[in-house]
């Protein structure tokens, strides 16, 4: 902060002024300090990523085939079931081997949450792994 005795005044009155150079100065030095620091701060997830191949990989075990019609019934194979008969299939299958996979199909027009019944059920009964089948895209001609 400076003093100084202003001259208009004429009574000798003291001014004061804040010296806006310094403060500038401080705060450009706090920005390039922010700017260098900030992406060191980020958090980054280690990951293991798998390494993915080109050839479709057979199970050594049938999977579990599932499928969601679009009124919500639910096959598995071909055989229509109920939600707890299922359950009862999905820990069977599991205890006989823990590394069965789920192959989900469900039409597009199942509702979310009859989906996430059928996946909820499976990792209650401790299936691990579960793929979604879909339709390949058609390319456009």
């Amino acid at each position: 902060m400076a003093f100084s005795y202003s001259q208009r005044s004429g009574h000798g009155a003291i001014s004061s002024e804040i010296n806006m150079i310094p403060l500038i100065d401080v705060m450009l030095v706090l920005l390039v300090i922010f700017m260098v620091t900030a992406p060191l701060l980020t958090h980054a997830v280690k990951l293991t990523l798998p390494v993915a191949s080109s050839e479709v990989s057979r199970p050594q075990v049938k999977p579990l085939s599932v499928s969601i019609r679009a009124d919500g019934s639910v096959f598995l194979y071909d055989q229509a079931m109920d939600r707890a008969e299922l359950l009862n299939r999905f820990r069977a299958a599991a205890q006989k081997d823990s590394t069965i996979e789920l192959h989900l199909r469900a039409d597009t027009a199942v509702a979310y949450g009859r989906v996430a019944e059928i996946l909820s059920d499976a990792s209650v009964a401790g299936i691990q792994r579960i793929g979604f089948l879909t339709q390949p895209e058609k390319s456009a001609p």
